[in-house]
């Protein structure tokens, strides 16, 4: 069970498993704000709800922590595993302007790629090989994003992303 972190301005920080989440509850330095149901934790002494949104007391934000860091993982994720020159499943990423040329590490250089078309493009653009990109490649938006840790949104969490995007 994953739980969501929320800062004192109900900004979503991070996803931490519900073990975490009971002790920061436990330590007195956050609060359940929403439980999983019918989901319980018992103790010899307790029975405590499973968080699924917590709140901590106290957090200094971190500057610039918005933006989403380039990964591997994250380029793969934003292009649904699906190769961006032939559709087909990805399981690899590309520089659209090789590394060799000047490209850089960004989400609008790199593309997911099955390895097929990663061998035959090899050390060239897109252009040079006569290929168009099936998606124009951009940094992903979204409240999602910025949650460490999260893949993707829980039910149970819906209200306090909506919360955020309102906000």
């Amino acid at each position: 069970m994953r739980t969501l972190v929320l800062n004192a301005g109900y900004e979503p920080l991070a996803v931490v498993s519900f073990k975490r989440a009971l002790v920061l509850v436990l330590n007195q330095k956050a609060t359940i704000l929403a439980g999983v149901g019918e989901g319980r934790v018992r103790s010899a002494n307790n029975d405590f709800e499973v968080p699924a949104v917590i709140l901590l007391q106290r957090y200094v934000r971190i500057p610039n922590s918005r933006q989403i860091p380039v990964s591997r993982r994250g380029v793969l994720r934003r292009d649904a595993h699906r190769c961006g020159y032939c559709g087909k499943t990805a399981n690899t990423i590309d520089h659209i302007l090789p590394k060799s040329r000047g490209g850089a590490d960004s989400w609008e250089n790199l593309v997911a790629c099955c390895l097929r078309c990663n061998n035959l493009k090899s050390d060239k653009t897109p252009a040079e090989m006569g290929w168009e990109l099936r998606i124009t490649p951009k940094m992903p938006t979204g409240v999602i994003w910025t949650v460490r840790g999260a893949e993707k949104e829980e039910p149970h969490w819906r209200d306090f992303l909506s919360y955020q995007q309102a906000a």
